[in-house]
């Protein structure tokens, strides 16, 4: 039970930590730690995270009741497959919604901007897929730690050189990311 944990915790963190470097969120929470108080900025984008991720596990969690584990890894090696195609040929766009809904509150307004460009996003279907074929407390932990560590990069990012990122290059890492990790389940289906 522990090891299950830890290799979920482990193997999610990396997909996650590598798959949103880059992404529309952390550019959103760079951007804003560039012009508002980073404080604000990384907590109102964790806490939006750490929501979403528990929506994401719940449902992955409870698709597994209903679906056979081989069934729902070749769905997951599927989408990560998608995810990687994706990311692969993803152009660099500028996320301007976040300038729209900055209010009085940078946390809550950060918080909104996360909740509504994650929700339905690559990361929060990955973590919901994962938590089907792996231990889901675990899928929840690695993607919670590594959704932190990736907005307090870009928050930091964000304060010192957030014009110095290449999200394309980023974005094609995480795509064969997504793809090595879509192989690597399938592989591990064809043993079964």
């Amino acid at each position: 039970m522990l090891e299950s944990f830890i290799s979920s915790s482990f193997f999610t963190f990396v997909l996650v930590f590598i798959a949103e470097m880059g992404d529309k969120s952390q550019i959103v929470c760079m951007s804003l730690a560039s012009r508002y108080k980073a404080t604000q900025v990384f907590l109102g984008a964790i806490t939006a995270f750490i929501l979403l991720n528990i929506v994401a596990v719940t449902l992955g969690a409870s698709i597994t009741q209903f679906i056979p584990p081989h069934i729902m890894a070749a769905i997951a090696a599927g989408l990560f497959f998608i995810f990687g195609v994706q990311a692969l040929i993803a152009k660099d766009e500028e996320d301007e919604e976040e300038s729209s809904r900055v209010g009085k509150s940078i946390f809550i307004s950060t918080l909104l901007i996360i909740t509504v460009a994650e929700f339905g996003d690559k990361t929060q279907l990955a973590v919901a897929t994962l938590s089907t074929t792996e231990n889901p407390l675990g899928v929840w932990l690695g993607a919670s730690l590594a959704l932190i560590a990736t907005t307090a990069l870009g928050v930091y990012i964000g304060r010192r050189w957030i014009t110095k990122l290449n999200p394309n290059l980023i974005n094609k890492l995480s795509g064969c990311l997504f793809i090595l990790f879509s192989l690597l389940m399938l592989i591990s289906i064809v043993n079964t």
